[in-house]
């Protein structure tokens, strides 16, 4: 949040001191002083929400990395890390365990009630069945081209993958393990949310759109564009105010209006958004970005939002996980480096994860 000067009450300033005896030097000196102390509040406005980086879990391997999910039912952290996906206790950052193999790992989605978990593999295009008490994967499911986000809905007791390639979203009977159906997109999916009262919604990353359909029929019911927006990516929802958050690469967030589409604003974030959290509680919303920051938007009402600061992370920190009891944030980094010309890689040795907590 940055703090403006406005000339008039320094105009008045003046006036007063012109009548009191004051130098001109004198309030030059008094002007440049209170621009001093706006600049160091508008600096201290950059850390207003009053959370940092806590602790660091380091992880041990190496390969790339992707979403990071919180199991709050078992208080997990599920990782994605090179071929496989790690398991960390949410408190201590220990490592429970692993689920391999799984190439080209990307999201995962757990279904307490049956301590199944369910992880996309982009590498063969499947998604790997596990048991959450061992990790051992259980079976392996063939899906659409490129599985990327997934997430379970309780309401229909469903598990859905959002396929960027494939531009489905595939949903799978997570009790017999097997494939539903599949909702024609148009486009490639990115994050997916659902509000529990029949209603699901997908961006759409090439041709900025929403797409709201009906995680039970599996049909398409509107598309809607996010004017303001280009290249959207994460998303988070105010199910009781029916406000989707959507994280741009075009470094904005757009709040819209799931019930007719309508984006009601957009506000400043950082660079290369990837995830979008919204703590309803404290109506805040963050959106994790790769730059090094978590931008933090403070919802006044379910039309009014205002910035209100960065959280400074880690460079690559993009993709984030929130407990919704503690408020914790958790983010997957690495240091990266150069790789012949391409995109930078992780430094072996170096993948971690940050966790953010209120001061």
């Amino acid at each position: 949040m940055t703090l403006g000067w406005h000339p008039a009450p320094l105009r008045k300033l003046k006036s007063n001191f012109r009548f009191t005896g004051y130098t001109r030097g004198m309030i030059s000196k008094i002007a440049s002083f209170s621009t001093m102390v706006l600049l160091a509040a508008g600096c201290f406005a950059a850390d207003a929400p009053g959370f940092k980086v806590t602790k660091r879990y380091p992880v041990p391997g190496d390969g790339g990395f992707d979403y990071i999910v919180f199991d709050g039912s078992a208080n997990r952290l599920y990782v994605s890390h090179g071929t496989q996906m790690d398991v960390l206790d949410a408190d201590s950052g220990k490592v429970l365990g692993k689920v391999e193999p799984t190439p080209g790992v990307h999201g995962a989605a757990i279904v307490p009630e049956l301590h199944r978990g369910f992880v996309t593999n982009g590498g063969d295009a499947t998604v790997s069945v596990f048991d959450t008490n061992t990790f051992k994967t259980i079976k392996k499911i063939p899906v659409a081209k490129d599985p990327d986000f997934v997430f379970y809905d309780p309401k229909t007791k469903r598990v859905l993958v959002c396929h960027g390639d494939g531009e489905v979203i595939t949903a799978i009977d997570p009790a017999k393990e097997t494939v539903i159906g599949e909702v024609k997109l148009g486009g490639g999916a990115e994050a997916g949310v659902v509000d529990g009262k029949g209603n699901g919604f997908v961006n759409l990353e090439e041709s900025a759109q929403v797409v709201q359909f009906d995680p039970a029929s599996l049909a398409v019911k509107q598309k809607y564009p996010i004017t303001g927006c280009k290249t959207p990516t994460g998303l988070a929802m105010d199910k009781a105010n029916s406000r989707l958050f959507i994280g741009c690469r075009s470094k904005v967030l757009a709040v819209m209006d799931a019930t007719n589409g309508k984006v009601i604003t957009t506000l400043p974030i950082g660079e290369r958004v990837d995830a979008v959290a919204f703590d309803a509680d404290n109506h805040l919303i963050f959106a994790s970005n790769g730059g090094g920051t978590v931008s933090v938007v403070h919802q006044k009402s379910a039309n009014e939002y205002e910035s209100v600061g960065d959280i400074e992370t880690q460079k690559s920190a993009k993709t984030m996980a929130m407990d919704p009891k503690s408020k914790r944030l958790f983010l997957s980094a690495a240091e990266m480096e150069a790789s012949g010309g391409g995109r930078p890689k992780p430094k072996p040795g170096t993948f971690t994860v940050l966790v953010v907590e209120r001061n």
